[in-house]
């Protein structure tokens, strides 16, 4: 008699319905992490700029801000607005862009109507090949832009180049703007440093070509540079490379006595409040330059001086709550 054939019965899966359905979910959400983190590091290692405009679109979003083009005069202007109430407009400074006003901004729209500008030539703003883009030239389409967005009666703040910016055009356009904070401005006489000495000679330490190059820019302008992950830093190098031209070309004009010392002749024409911001520790613009400041203002109704610790040339990086604070007060009670 034949033998009978053993039969294999799958094994029965004795789990709760609801463990069944929850190893599934984990199942899935596993295989999703795992292709994001693929295409996470792919794009960190070969497109790493895309990392960087994805944090920049995350942090104005944290900020309440909408980003915005404009063509006034020969500028196609890129820049962020939000929040209500008293305007306050932010001017970048040299080799920088809007987005270093981020993280101050988050705490800014919650009580005022913000507008952070590229500047033209810098971050998404255009520029004309071979065009003029030192402080009198910007000052010049600086009211072309605020001709255009009807603007008056707003906070001017400018830092660094985008201070001396804002002092020219503050002195030209008195009606335009109900005050000006001048925060670790170029544009002043100070005591004579590191930075000074080389510029003078015309060594730019705002341009390089490898890592450790840029972490020297770095240490240059913060107390505590940013630890940054390399590819990153790779995307930074690249895109000073691929701006070196105008960067050369722009500080050359900047390195002229009538540029760096931009402000020292209209400060006395200032004719609205004035605060000056600095870090006790520039390195760049050092905090002497706020003495020439509050002796130069002659005309000025109202005159303010704020010494930050802990900073270097970027306050509204490295102290950006502090920064925040220190602007609303100013604004509010101007």
């Amino acid at each position: 008699m034949a033998k009978p054939k053993s039969i294999t019965v799958g094994k029965t899966d004795t789990r709760p319905l609801w463990k069944r359905l929850l190893y599934r979910r984990l199942k899935f959400l596993a295989v999703v992490a795992i292709l994001l983190g693929v295409g996470f590091g792919g794009v960190y290692m070969f497109a790493p700029r895309l990392l960087i405009k994805a944090d920049y679109a995350r942090m104005a979003m944290a900020a309440h801000l909408e980003k915005h083009t404009v063509q006034a005069g020969d500028t196609q202007w890129s820049y962020y607005e939000g929040g209500e109430g008293p305007t306050l407009v932010l001017l970048h400074g040299f080799a920088a862009r809007k987005e270093v006003w981020l993280e101050s901004a988050k705490d800014l729209t919650n009580h005022f109507h913000v507008i952070i500008p590229d500047l033209p030539g810098w971050g998404e703003s255009s520029r004309v090949a071979d065009g003029n883009y030192n402080i009198n030239a910007q000052a010049d389409r600086l009211e072309t832009f605020f001709s255009t967005l009807n603007m008056k009666g707003f906070v001017l703040v400018g830092h660094s180049m985008g201070g001396a910016i804002a002092g020219v055009f503050a002195a030209e356009h008195p009606d335009r703007l109900s005050s000006l904070v001048l925060m670790d401005s170029l544009g002043l006489t100070f005591k004579e440093n590191d930075f000074a000495r080389e510029a003078l000679a015309g060594k730019n330490p705002f341009i390089f070509d490898d890592r450790a190059g840029f972490e020297k820019a770095s240490e240059l302008a913060f107390l505590h540079p940013r630890k940054i992950p390399g590819r990153l830093e790779d995307a930074l190098i690249t895109e000073n490379q691929d701006n070196r031209a105008f960067i050369e070309r722009t500080f050359a004009q900047l390195n002229d006595k009538s540029q760096f010392l931009a402000l020292d002749p209209v400060i006395g024409k200032l004719t609205m409040p004035v605060l000056g911001v600095w870090c006790h520790d520039d390195k760049i613009i050092d905090v002497s330059a706020l003495d020439t400041l509050r002796n130069g203002l002659k005309s000025s109704p109202s005159i303010g001086a704020t010494v930050l610790s802990g900073c270097n040339h970027m306050p509204m990086m490295e102290r950006p709550t502090e920064t925040a604070q220190i602007l609303t007060g100013f604004a509010i009670a101007h």
